[in-house]
């Protein structure tokens, strides 16, 4: 037998290194891509459109995609989700990139964590799905300003979605930064990127003939190398095509596939057909009702659009949440925003849970499958777990001394121009702003979106988009108006998201005299907001508790966590915050009434509850195995 004596050891390590250098030499010499394995060796042409069909390489290739969004989804449960779909018979995952999650101060980049895209990416391909990339700028999404960070607002003369020159020169950095993440992951480059989205449903908005060519050119020139599409509801169709891009439809009828059809006949010639967003539900408002589409109304429909000759995205397949203030409006007649769960009645609830349209897709997919669909994962434990009651309270008011300074000025600022965060104004939560007033009278003035009113700590009502006044009383002494605006969501679709602006817009004014000397905090309720919250601060509950307030509780967990859903019987309205993390909002108009707590965000022994209650609070939290999204539902 051989042995290696000690003094031979760093002789072997030096020919190991010599080895290493000169096959690298050999391997530039002799471009090295070209001698890796046959899978990428082949990789030429990638996804294209030959006549009517889609060719990967020299076979014919069906869409069947479906999107899942990492940036609503726990990290932890990436995996869970994609097996879910891969299960289910599909071979594509589309996702959006929220430009606001990953800028959300001007030139500070975000890319860890839940918003790791490439780890998002490289996932799916280990999965076995291929990507289609939508990166936007702009991506609807149902997310607050349709992605857009919220301090291009700071600009009073901003024309978003144009070609402006102070939104073309924020988006050329992003792209700079976020193509240089993704390009190498495309499928010529041995990713599974296979096709990359401009813009979105741009042709519905249509401001500026110079914009999509302009986003086509920023993808090109910063490396983008396969398949380009546009996608435009039926509404936006006609506008939203560009030279040299595919144009796809997102819709919910059959009926509107022949409108895809007779366009692409007339103004495009021969293409693939592709419904890049195929609705398998929609969303929910606070306020209205949920919304549910039949599972087999589902199957009849996405049938149809195969038996078209068409390609398909279902939009969600899995929806997810809008954690945190993530969520967005909609603002046509009235203005209705998001409720905090994205569940979409998609093909996986929102805790990723089966549902009867998975079931009957699967054996649509799997019947034309040309092997057998791997086994459905099982699914993840729910658990019910004991109701917690907060032990510990301060109001909004008692807390206020341990913020940070708040801003001092003459007149009200919004929220985008506050200068905070760098000099990057607040994009999320609430904003306080207080003046000293000396008689009473008519308040007026324009609040986005919802303000209450207090004199002192007394509260009157609230301001917003059908109330824009309010009486003042009378009060002894020095008084102190306060008026807590909360950002309830920036409208994400429609051609007045210039004007979406937060906080108070312009004066105040009381009996038409404006009010001056403001006092202005950022409520912005991040994770370091209650690091300044010692435990000197927090009181035991009183009887009859002032609001708003914090009210502290403690989640006892003695096994391995599982997941849960919160139900707040009794709360009003707030915010609810898990060992830090924002889960979102809650509100007793409905139709979500409870909220979704995922396992990994617990830690096994004691956890942190904290909620933030606008104006009345239940005797308890309760925790339930079961989601509650209302009981009002129709048929979108």
């Amino acid at each position: 037998m051989t042995t290696w004596s000690a003094p031979r050891r760093p002789c072997r390590a030096l020919g190991l290194v010599l080895l290493v250098v000169l096959g690298f030499l050999v391997l530039r010499r002799l471009h090295w891509p070209r001698l890796l394995t046959p899978w990428l060796r082949h990789r030429q042409s990638g996804l294209r459109t030959e006549g009517q069909n889609f060719m990967l390489e020299d076979s014919t290739f069906w869409i069947f995609g479906g999107s899942v969004h990492y940036f609503r989804v726990p990290r932890a449960y990436w995996r869970d989700r994609l097996l879910k779909m891969k299960a289910c018979g599909l071979n594509t995952l589309t996702t959006y990139v929220p430009w606001n999650l990953h800028e959300p101060q001007r030139g500070t980049f975000d890319f860890s964590g839940n918003l790791d895209l490439e780890a998002f990416i490289r996932l799916a391909a280990e999965v076995g799905l291929w990507v289609i990339l939508r990166p936007g700028p702009y991506i609807c999404s149902e997310i607050d300003l349709g992605g857009l960070p919220s301090w291009l607002l700071r600009d009073s003369g901003m024309k978003l979605r144009t070609t402006y020159k102070g939104f073309t020169k924020a988006v050329d950095l992003y792209f700079d930064h976020l193509m240089a993440r993704v390009v190498p992951l495309q499928y010529k480059h041995g990713g599974p990127i296979i096709a990359v989205q401009v813009e979105n449903e741009y042709g519905s908005y249509n401001k500026d003939p110079a914009y999509l060519p302009y986003v086509k050119k920023a993808l090109e020139d910063r490396g983008t190398v396969e398949l380009l599409l546009t996608s435009d509801n039926k509404d936006g169709l006609s506008n939203g095509v560009i030279d040299g891009v595919l144009a796809t439809i997102n819709l919910q009828s059959q009926d509107d596939l022949q409108l895809l059809t007779m366009f692409l006949l007339s103004a495009r010639g021969v293409q693939p057909k592709m419904v890049m967003e195929y609705w398998t539900g929609w969303f929910d408002s606070w306020g209205g009702p949920h919304n549910i589409l039949d599972s087999s109304e589902v199957l009849k429909t996405v049938s149809a659009i195969i038996d078209a000759g068409s390609s398909i995205n279902l939009y969600m397949f899995h929806g997810g949440t809008n954690f945190g203030f993530m969520s967005g409006a909609m603002h046509f007649h009235d203005y209705k925003s998001d409720v905090t769960s994205y569940d979409y009645d998609a093909v996986l609830t929102e805790a990723g849970d089966y549902t009867a349209k998975y079931t009957k897709l699967r054996g649509l997919f799997g019947s034309m499958s040309g092997s057998p669909l791997p086994p459905p994962p099982q699914l993840l434990p729910k658990t019910a777990y004991e109701s917690l009651r907060p032990a510990l309270y301060l109001s909004l008011w008692d807390a206020l001394q341990y913020m940070e300074s708040p801003t001092t000025s003459e007149k009200p600022v919004n929220m985008e121009n506050l200068p905070v965060n760098n000099g990057n104004g607040q994009s999320f939560g609430y904003t306080l702003y207080e003046t000293a007033i000396s008689s009473p009278g008519i308040l007026r003035g324009l609040v986005r979106d919802r303000g209450q009113v207090f004199v002192n700590t007394v509260y009157l009502g609230f301001l917003g988009y059908e109330r824009k006044e309010i009486v003042i009383p009378l009060i002894q002494g020095y008084t102190v108006l306060r008026i807590l605006v909360e950002n309830c969501g920036r409208v994400n679709y429609g051609h007045n998201i210039d004007d979406q602006r937060k906080g108070v817009i312009g004066n105040i004014y009381l009996n038409e005299i404006p009010l001056r000397n403001f006092k202005i905090y950022s409520l912005e309720m991040k994770k370091s907001f209650f690091q300044r919250f010692g435990s000197s601060a927090w009181n035991l509950v009183p009887e009859a508790p002032v609001f708003p307030a914090f009210f502290l509780g403690a989640l006892p967990v003695a096994l391995s966590p599982l997941d849960t859903f919160m139900k707040l019987e009794g709360w009003e309205k707030g915010v609810v915050f898990i060992n830090g993390q924002n889960l979102g909002r809650y509100w007793n108009v409905g139709p979500q009434e409870t909220l979704y707590l995922p396992g990994v965000w617990l830690d096994q022994g004691i956890n942190q509850v904290i909620v933030f209650e606008e104006k009345a609070a239940g005797p308890v939290i309760q925790f339930t195995d079961t989601p509650h999204l209302g009981r009002n539902q129709y048929i979108h």
